[in-house]
């Protein structure tokens, strides 16, 4: 896999003088899949000994490196070793992203990092700036193994005794990195069932809360972490974006988890007491926002639930983080703009400042593309197999926000429909906006204004 890294960066070099920033990211993780589906492909990558399909290795690849979650395999029954070990390799590049890794290989070999590749760092990371590019890439991945290591030596505690010293430290490490990246791919089909995910510890505070605080801190947004770093609990110091950021994310958490255990304590929460229902929700709420693991049967959640779900996979976490959806950010934005014109007010003004109209433009843009997308893929799915809309609907949202949830039509699904999810989980993962601009940023826009015009709207 170094060796495909390292032909990444090769490419990176020889194509930047011609393509944007945009267009080299889309390109790099593009071959990052081709890659991993190569090494998919190998006999030994297989529990059978026999190569994988090119489409089951391409959906694999894709899901693994788009850190989603939607497998049309089970991943501890079907890949033998080293395949888990590639799809675990391409969780931990597709999380933090292939340049910052790239960047990391750079730095241990002791490279110079010129200014290009600050500004893909930077462009992926969604940083305001190209200073400190370096700096924040190595406090990231030192964050990254430390917050891993620590989640891993956590489920150790579960694991070891449960599957044994072997078994239970490789369990531990693959679904800790598994949540922090939010990426939901377990191995726990072998003991508990096929697809079972973590249902077997819907009643386990250690195993669910390690993973939900895994989920939340790899979904939080990496220049998150160093504003409160740098800043500790002194909320007026924090950026806008981290205000933001960190109370959407409170409400999103604590608003899911009552509304899930309102609609489902009839159903999935029947035979709980009150504090496992609550815990059930509440990792429910979690795992929705891009994660795609679950303790609780997704498939027998009520219609409501689902709704629910659908709304949270789609909101996702936030900028600049493991997590994939349109971000926290952007659906504040939003909203802070509709509520600003229902008031009348010129500006949009939120935790004492106002929002530049730049980011408001960006937020609509990504809203609607991604809405679009998804309806697309909806309209072509339900022309092509006859599946519930409400089934549709959930698999196509779940893989446009690189979540992983799924009411179990995955491996039902088609060969074209299997495309079109692959494509999502792709776009998802680069951003829609960003898979967009990838066919036009290079286009010149006339600086001609043509005269305008009112029209009727509403």
């Amino acid at each position: 896999m170094r060796d495909s890294i390292r032909k990444v960066k090769k490419t990176v070099q020889s194509v930047k003088g011609s393509m944007t920033y945009t267009q080299i990211i889309a390109l790099g993780y593009f071959t990052l899949i081709l890659a991993g589906t190569l090494l998919l492909l190998l006999p030994a990558a297989t529990k059978s000994g026999e190569s994988a399909g090119f489409l089951t290795a391409l959906f694999t690849a894709t899901t693994s490196t788009c850190v989603t979650g939607l497998v049309v395999v089970d991943t501890a029954t079907y890949w033998s070793v080293f395949g888990q070990l590639v799809i675990l390799l391409m969780i931990q590049i597709g999380g933090l992203g292939f340049m910052t890794m790239g960047v990391v290989f750079a730095m241990i070999l002791k490279k110079k990092i010129t200014l290009s590749v600050r500004g893909l760092v930077q462009e992926s990371m969604n940083a305001n700036q190209v200073g400190g590019m370096v700096k924040l890439v190595k406090n990231v991945f030192l964050g990254t193994v430390l917050i891993e290591g620590i989640g891993a030596l956590l489920l150790a505690i579960r694991f070891v005794p449960q599957f044994g010293v072997p078994k239970g430290i490789y369990y531990s490490i693959f679904h800790s990195i598994s949540a922090f990246c939010n990426a939901g791919i377990d191995l726990m089909g072998s003991v508990s069932g096929e697809y079972s995910s973590l249902s077997d510890y819907v009643k386990d505070p250690l195993v669910s809360l390690v993973v939900s605080a895994l989920i939340i801190v790899g979904g939080i947004g990496f220049l998150v972490w160093g504003d409160i770093r740098k800043n500790g609990v002194k909320w007026k110091r924090y950026t806008l974006h981290t205000k933001i950021a960190l109370s959407v994310t409170f409400v999103l958490l604590a608003g899911g988890t009552v509304l899930f255990y309102i609609f489902e304590r009839n159903y999935t929460l029947a035979d709980m007491s009150v504090g496992e229902g609550i815990l059930a929700s509440f990792f429910d709420s979690v795992t929705a926002r891009t994660a795609g693991f679950n303790t609780t049967d997704t498939a027998a959640l009520s219609s409501s639930s689902k709704l629910l779900t659908i709304l949270l996979m789609f909101v996702g976490g936030s900028p600049g983080s493991t997590a994939g959806g349109i971000k926290t950010v952007t659906m504040m934005v939003l909203f802070v703009y509709v509520w600003s014109n229902l008031r009348g007010s010129k500006s949009c003004n939120i935790f004492g400042r106002r929002l530049w109209d730049e980011d408001i433009k960006k937020a609509s843009n990504v809203i609607i593309i991604s809405l679009i997308m998804a309806m697309a893929a909806a309209l072509a799915i339900s022309s092509i197999q006859d599946i519930p809309m409400e089934d549709i609907m959930f698999e196509i949202f779940s893989a446009i926000g690189t979540v992983g949830m799924t009411t179990g039509i995955t491996r039902s699904l088609s060969v074209v429909s299997r495309l079109l999810i692959i494509l999502l989980m792709y776009c998802g993962r680069i951003g829609s906006m960003s898979f967009a601009l990838s066919f036009t940023e290079r286009k010149k826009v006339a600086p001609i204004q043509l005269p305008a015009e009112k029209v009727m709207i509403g």
